[in-house]
């Protein structure tokens, strides 16, 4: 048995990581872990975002064509939380972060770049070759990956 750390995104999002379309999470709070990290799918579904034009048009690339193809109560890849910064400022698609780090592009348009928030960077990214079906929860948690 295998036992990760994992976060719960709301779709589409937890999409776009999987995808490695999106390679920082953005979060209200900070965390000192750092290491492997299990990417869940919650159950709900952010049906606006999935109207974004750009995270359509990303979305759309990759053959999903609709928010209802996209997996909820899973466990769809593994990563690891390589750092976790403060952003410092956002000025349109450029954001500003701590540690001489900053985003931009399409990164800023699918996270929360609001000054005071933080981005959790993430790299390593692996694919499961099938999703697991796991009940979600707040902050993070551990998966039993039996």
């Amino acid at each position: 048995m295998v036992i990760l750390k994992t976060i719960t995104i709301k779709q589409p999002w937890a999409t776009l990581i999987a995808l490695g379309e999106k390679r920082f999470e953005t979060r209200s709070w900070q965390t000192k872990y750092r290491g492997p990290l299990a990417i869940h799918a919650g159950k709900s579904v952010d049906k606006e975002a999935c109207e974004d034009s750009w995270i359509k048009g990303v979305m759309t690339e990759h053959g999903i064509t609709s928010y209802k193809d996209l997996p909820t109560g899973v466990v769809l890849a593994t990563t690891e939380l390589l750092d976790c910064y403060k952003v410092e400022a956002t000025l349109g698609y450029v954001s500003i972060l701590s540690k001489g780090k900053a985003v931009d592009g399409l990164e800023v348009a699918f996270g929360d770049y609001t000054e005071g928030r933080y981005a959790w960077e993430l790299g390593n990214l692996q694919v499961l070759t099938e999703s697991v079906a796991a009940k979600g929860r707040l902050s993070l948690w551990e998966w039993k990956n039996e």
